[in-house]
Order: structure tokens, then C-alpha cells, then sequence
């Protein structure tokens, strides 16, 4: 190195070991290491190991002694590794989880090998045995594999860490990680190019020296900062996935190094072609379900007392629930979530019949269909109702007597790769059964599977219980807007079956008169017309064909009372004024008819009934009067308006109800005043709809 690169590193170590030994000091003084357990005194060493890095490093500068460069790099490799306990002493799990599950007992090994390597990685550069024994050439590459595992703990810390935590352990994570970082480039440079940059060499001290502001920040907001820090079985699959990926990496790294070096003229080539090849299998392997399955069941295994994360895997589970298009999507959905808690690539859905005692096939993933249906009184229905348990296929092939003499339905014993039964419980009622297909992986079903799934299966079963309902429910809803409908059809008819009674009653006495068959033929097409109108309103709903226009309600009134006075009955009218309003023609003239028809049916033969057309404000208003029977207050408070209710003997009570909510269809309004055997008197309220004879440019020009 030339005289510039020496006095950088003397000025840059020189201070990276100032200021972390005055640092360990200021430790040592406030006494927090007696406190704060092996954690702290971890985090000491490594801040002590730092210090006699940076002071060697000042030495080397000042000397250029290659014995102090060898010193100054071997407390790089025992810093590292200090910082490789601090950080597993910070993910061990608590008193509650066994020790033997801790992922610091898996991790610790990998820690200590690479630091005994790279002791006498050192220890033999130092000697000289280097050029001897060909060490220089795996140096960098093990300085990498360091700096990468010192990532990977650093990274499950992090994500880890418990939100009451945060605040004091996030200065500390942001600080190592840009140390480490640092380190990941000046190394991976060093690999690419086969020597070290001196430039960056030269500053890695004042590096180091720009994070200890935030590791005293970490340190002095609380004395058990370090406490309670805990590693999730997420956490754990993907810093596991990171740590493969990694020592994949460098291994290929490590192929390519060898290949260049040692391929001839075709060195480069081959590691290039190397480099290409071998990003697509690290894609395959790292999208590979199986592969996921697999690493999954071991890190449950080996790290964790219990195999599943349940926070994890009941949000994933509802959240596979709670997504469908359409209810006959969350048959599908159901498979899905419970093949996903046992790594199952497949599955089929049975549900009850709801009118019938069988089970039949409703949903499938990823499997083949499976013939016929199952019998709700079959041995394997009974004995899943009785049992309440998870039927393992496999256990009852090998096991059968566990089963008690169990018998498997032909379907099933063709089914693919056929696994566990999981069954559907609402209450003590199976409304269904999962059969799921073999794991991607080896999975054994202990009783902690068993449990999880006999709990996802209830959760599942009540939500195809909900969907269900809802389904019945909307299913009723049509049967019962149907039925109404109906009832205002089979209403009208009853009406036109009246009319033409009457008719045929008085043929006989009047089929001589030209003016009584003119007024049948009349009333015939009347009939065949509203007929034909209520066919067209049964096969296209309830609300009449056509749009509300200008209705001219005097001619209405006076019309009603013709065929009244035609039937033999009179009818007063009073049009103060011609009104017009705005709605269905036909509709309304059926509203004021059957009002006055009601009003006849109460009145005798010698009382009076009358209709009055006149101006209310902005409204029109029709009165329809009668000095009839009446009705009792109790009547016109509680039932009056309401499908179905009637004073009539032969009523049905709907005519009242499609009258009053048609008016307020069109924004009316209905009263009823009434009095027992003195008479009622209904006042309907219409808005107006006004034609003016005249256009607003010949007003103006007039005025």
C-alpha cells in the first residue's frame, strides 16, 4: 500500500479502536453487564474485540508489520464471532419452550464451525502456511460465508423482535446491518476481482466508528432491552431459506472460482455458462412446493416444541375462507385451507344432501372426481359421527384395528393417493367430510395434526353451515316475492271472475238488448285484456310493463262509475277540476276501483257511496266515501294496509295492500278515516301533473 492508503488505515482503526474501547469502558463502569446476563456480556466482548481490532489495525498503519495485519484480521474473525453469540443469546427462547427446541442449539453449531475455521484460517496465513497449504485462495470466500450468516441471525432479530421492543433494539439492528453490509461488499469485490479494494480496506474503521452512536442509543434507553426476544416459526422458515439460499451461492461461487481458474482457455466461459445454470435451479428448488414443504416440516420440527405458529396458521386459514368469487367457490376454498395445514396437494369436498340422507361430492381440487355418493348410515359416516376422528388411511391400512373393524366404501378405496379423512362437525351433526391426498412431504399425524384439523374442520363446517343458509334463505325470499305476486294475481282474478259472474247472471234476462250485449262484449275484452297483462306480469315479475305517463284521473272516476251504474250500482262523482298525474294508467285505475268496489261490498243496497275529484295544494286529491259498515279503530291501527288481512268473509286481504303501496310508489299519500256502521272515507293524495295549453315563449311574448 502506498503512503496515503497506510495513513488512512492508521487514522481510520485508530479511531474505530478509540471509540469502542472507551465505549466498553463506560460498560464496564455503569456495571449494566453484571445485569443483564450473558447477552450483555456477549455484546461486551464483541465491542472489546472491536477495540483490539481497531488498535491492531492503528499498529499495522503506523509499522506495516504483516504479523500485526495477521493479528488485526484474526480479532476480525473473534469480533464476528462474538457478535454470533450475542445475537443467538438474543433469539433463545424463553424458560416456557424447551431448551432442546431452541433454534440457538440448531444455529450454534454453524456459528462455531465457521469461527473455528476462520481461526485457523488466520492462524496459518499468519505462519505462512498459506502459499503451503493454498488457504489465501478460500479466505475471502469464508470472510463472505461470515459475513452472510451474521445477516441471517441479524435478520431473524429483527423480524422477531416483540413491538415493545422495537423502540430499543432498532438503532442496534440498523447499526450491525450497516456494518455488516459494508463488509458483504468489500468481500464479495474481493471474490469477484481476487483482491482486496485497499480504498475500501482503508475506511473500513471509520465505518465501524459511524455505527457505535447507535448501539449506545440501543444500550442506554433501557437496561433489559435485551429480554424476552423470541423467534416465530415464520420467522425461522424464511431466515432458513435465506441461510440455504446463501451457502448455495457461495458454494456455486466457490464452483465458478475453480472453473476459471482452472478451466484453460475455456475458464471464463465455463463459469459464466455455470453462473446461468445454476439460477434457474435455485428458482426451481426455491419455488418448489415440495422443497417448501419439506424445509417447513423440519424447522417445526428441530427448532419448535409445538410444529405449528397457530396465530399464523388460523389467520392464513380464515383468510382462505373468507376469499371466494361465489359460494360455489368456497367448497374449493375449504379444501385448500385444511390441504395447506398438512401440506396436501389435492382434496375432495362431500356435503349432505339437504332434502335427502346422502353425502355427495360438491368441490375438488386438483383430483380426480369420484363416482357415486355416500350414505348417511354407511359404517364410515357412522363411525366419523361417533369417533369425532381424523381417519388416517395410511394408519388404517398398516393399523386397522385402531379403526374398529372400519369398512371403506369402494370409492374411496380407488381414490388417489387417499390420506385423511377430516370431518365437517356443526355441534354433534357432520355436515361433510375432506378427504385430503398424500403430503408433498413425509408428515407424521400426531395428535397435534389431529387437533388442528378436527378444530379447522368445525371452523370450515360453520362456514358452509352460513352458506348454506344463506342459499335457503335466498331461496325462500323467491318462493316468497313469488307467492305475493301470485297473490296480487290470483286478487285481479278474482275481480274479472266477478265481473263476468255478474254478466253471465244477468244474460239470460237481458241477451235481447243491444245495449247489454254491447256492454259484454266490452266488458269480455275488458277481461281478456287484464288477463293477458297479468300473464305478462307473472313471467316478467311484479312491476307492470311500460313507463308512468300522464294520467287524466277524471276520466278514470267517470269511467269506474259507468261500469258500476252498468253492474246495477250508483255511484256519486264530484270533479271539481280535471286532474292529471303521473303513473300507470291501467295500475291506477285498479287502485281507485277496487277502493270504490270496497266500498260497495260494505254499503247496502240503499246507503251512498261517492267519489271526489279536487285540488289539494300541489296535489290531487281523491276522496272515496261510503256509508257502510266501517271499521273498528283496532283494525285500522294494526291490520289495515297489511297483506293478507281482510273484514271481508270472502276476501284476501291484498287489494288494500298493492293499493296503498302503489301510492306511495308514486310519492302519494293514503288516509283513512272510519267509523263502525257509520261509514269510511279514504283520501288519496296524488302529485300533479300539469300540461300547460300553451308554450312558455308565447306566455312571454303575451305578457
Amino acid at each position: 500500500m502506498d503512503s496515503r492508503t497506510v495513513t488512512i488505515v492508521a487514522l481510520s482503526y485508530g479511531l474505530a479502536g478509540a471509540a469502542y474501547a472507551g465505549y466498553a469502558l463506560h460498560l464496564i463502569s455503569l456495571g449494566r453487564t453484571w445485569r443483564a446476563g450473558l447477552a450483555a456480556f456477549a455484546m461486551l466482548g464483541a465491542i472489546a474485540l472491536t477495540a483490539i481490532w481497531g488498535t491492531l489495525g492503528l499498529a499495522f498503519g503506523v509499522t506495516e508489520n504483516p504479523l500485526l495485519l495477521a493479528s488485526c484480521l484474526l480479532s476480525d474473525v473473534l469480533r464476528y464471532g462474538a457478535w454470533y453469540a450475542f445475537l443467538l443469546l438474543l433469539i433463545q427462547p424463553g424458560s416456557d419452550v424447551p431448551l432442546a427446541t431452541s433454534p440457538a442449539r440448531a444455529l450454534a453449531p454453524v456459528a462455531a464451525v465457521l469461527a473455528i475455521v476462520g481461526v485457523v484460517i488466520q492462524v496459518g496465513n499468519a505462519l505462512g502456511l498459506s502459499a503451503i497449504a493454498g488457504l489465501a485462495r478460500y479466505t475471502w470466500f469464508h470472510s463472505l460465508a461470515m459475513i452472510v450468516f451474521a445477516l441471517v441471525l441479524l435478520e431473524q432479530v429483527f423480524r422477531n423482535i416483540s413491538n415493545d421492543s422495537l423502540w430499543h433494539v432498532k438503532p442496534l439492528c440498523l447499526g450491525l446491518a450497516g456494518a455488516f453490509l459494508f463488509d458483504l461488499y468489500l468481500y464479495s469485490d474481493a471474490v469477484l476481482f481476487k483482491q482486496l479494494d485497499s480504498d475500501a480496506f482503508a475506511i473500513r474503521g471509520f465505518v465501524h466508528a459511524s455505527i457505535l452512536p447507535l448501539l449506545v442509543i440501543s444500550t442506554s434507553r433501557t437496561r433489559d432491552w435485551v429480554a424476552k426476544i423470541r423467534l416465530s416459526q415464520k420467522a425461522a422458515f424464511h431466515s432458513a431459506t435465506l441461510l440455504l439460499v446463501g451457502i448455495y451461492l457461495l458454494f456455486m461461487a466457490a464452483v465458478g472460482y475453480y472453473v476459471r481458474n482452472f478451466g484453460g482457455d475455456w475458464g471464463n466461459a465455463l463459469q459464466l455458462a455455470l453462473m446461468f445454470a445454476a439460477l434457474p435451479v435455485l428458482g426451481f428448488v426455491v419455488f418448489s412446493g415440495s422443497m417448501r414443504a419439506k424445509l417447513r416440516v423440519l424447522v417445526g420440527k428441530h427448532f419448535f416444541s409445538y410444529r405449528y405458529d397457530y396465530r399464523e396458521e388460523w389467520l392464513r386459514f380464515t383468510q382462505t375462507l373468507s376469499v371466494q368469487d361465489s359460494p360455489q367457490a368456497m367448497g374449493q376454498q375449504v379444501i385448500r385451507g385444511l390441504a395447506d395445514l398438512v401440506e396436501s396437494p389435492s382434496g375432495l369436498l362431500w356435503l349432505k344432501d339437504a332434502t335427502l340422507p346422502f353425502y355427495n361430492q360438491v368441490a375438488r381440487w386438483n383430483m380426480p372426481a369420484a363416482s357415486g355418493r355416500e350414505s348417511a348410515d354407511s359404517a364410515l359416516c357412522r363411525f366419523i359421527v361417533e369417533s369425532g376422528w381424523v381417519i388416517n388411511l395410511e394408519e388404517f391400512r398398516s393399523f386397522p384395528r385402531r379403526y374398529d373393524e372400519l369398512e371403506l366404501p369402494p370409492w374411496l378405496s380407488e381414490a388417489p393417493n387417499a390420506w385423511l379423512i377430516v370431518p365437517l362437525m356443526v355441534g354433534n351433526a357432520m355436515i361433510g367430510f375432506v378427504v385430503l391426498a398424500s403430503a408433498r412431504t413425509s408428515m407424521d399425524v400426531n395428535w397435534e395434526v389431529n387437533d388442528l384439523l378436527r378444530t379447522a374442520g368445525r371452523q370450515a363446517a360453520s362456514f358452509l353451515a352460513q352458506m348454506q343458509a344463506t342459499e335457503a334463505l335466498l331461496e325462500v325470499r323467491k318462493f316468497d316475492a313469488f307467492n305475493r305476486m301470485s297473490a296480487f294475481v290470483v286478487h285481479d282474478l278474482k275481480n274479472i271472475v266477478t265481473q263476468l259472474s255478474l254478466m253471465l247472471k244477468n244474460a239470460e234476462r237481458h241477451r235481447a238488448n243491444p245495449e247489454f250485449q254491447k256492454d259484454m262484449l266490452m266488458t269480455v275484452e275488458h277481461s281478456v285484456e287484464r288477463m293477458r297483462q297479468l300473464m305478462l306480469q307473472l313471467r316478467e315479475g311484479a312491476t307492470p310493463p311500460g313507463t308512468p305517463i300522464g294520467v287524466d284521473l277524471a276520466t278514470i272516476v267517470e269511467k269506474i262509475a259507468m261500469v258500476k251504474a252498468a253492474q246495477g250500482r250508483t255511484i256519486e262523482t264530484t270533479v271539481v277540476e280535471r286532474l292529471m298525474t303521473r303513473g300507470h294508467e291501467e295500475r291506477i285505475e285498479r287502485v281507485v276501483g277496487h277502493l270504490v268496489q270496497n266500498a260497495l261490498d260494505a254499503t247496502d243496497a240503499d246507503g251512498r257511496v261517492w267519489i271526489r275529484l279536487d285540488r289539494q295544494g300541489g296535489q290531487a286529491r281523491i276522496e272515496v266515501g261510503d256509508t257502510g259498515h266501517g271499521m273498528a279503530p283496532d283494525f285500522l291501527r294494526e291490520r289495515l294496509f297489511k297483506p293478507f288481512q281482510t273484514t271481508k268473509q270472502a276476501g284476501m286481504g291484498i287489494g288494500a295492500y298493492e293499493s296503498f303501496q302503489y301510492v306511495q310508489e308514486l310519492g302519494g299519500k293514503m288516509s283513512v278515516e272510519s267509523e263502525v256502521n257509520v261509514g269510511t272515507r279514504i283520501t288519496m293524495l296524488l302529485p300533479l301533473f300539469d300540461v300547460g295549453a300553451e308554450s312558455d315563449l308565447r306566455q312571454r311574448e303575451a305578457a
